[in-house]
């Protein structure tokens, strides 16, 4: 397993990152000013991207796993990377989520605790309505883990 920095042409993975922010225009607000990685063990089977957001906050943007290759650790370790690369250059890693059955309970499993909300984000943000585990996505829940 190897994962390594996407620097050029990173939307050769737009359909997985596609699987973490269902909208391309969403994706394209944060990926040029992000740094992105993959996980490859035989294949690229997961991305991720990730932002500065000042005051020792990196945020993870969009974190997305092949649907065949999920509940696999991939993205876990995804996350596990991260806080290994990144701490000590950051204090705590952020990620925003919709209020979801399927992906709270993920981030809580990696060591995150529910910090704050944005009210109607997705609503406001996005020209459809979203659905995860069978759930409107109205507010955006960010998460907080101590690196």
């Amino acid at each position: 397993m190897n994962i390594f920095e996407v620097k050029t042409d990173q939307k050769r993975y737009l359909p997985l990152l596609l699987l973490g922010d269902e909208q391309e225009d969403m994706i394209d607000r944060y990926l040029g000013r992000g740094t992105m990685y993959a996980l490859d063990d035989g294949g690229v089977k997961a991305v991720c991207v990730v932002t500065d957001e000042g005051g020792g906050a990196l945020e993870l943007k969009n974190l997305a796993v092949s649907p065949r290759c999920q509940r696999r650790g991939y993205g876990r370790r995804m996350v596990d990377f991260l806080a290994e690369t990144y701490r000590g250059r950051y204090t705590r890693l952020l990620a925003g989520t919709g209020d979801s059955p399927l992906t709270v309970p993920f981030y809580e499993a990696c060591g995150f605790r529910r910090s704050h909300v944005v009210p109607n984000f997705f609503t406001d943000h996005y020209d459809h309505p979203i659905f995860e585990g069978g759930v409107r996505l109205v507010d955006m829940v960010y998460l907080s883990k101590p690196l």
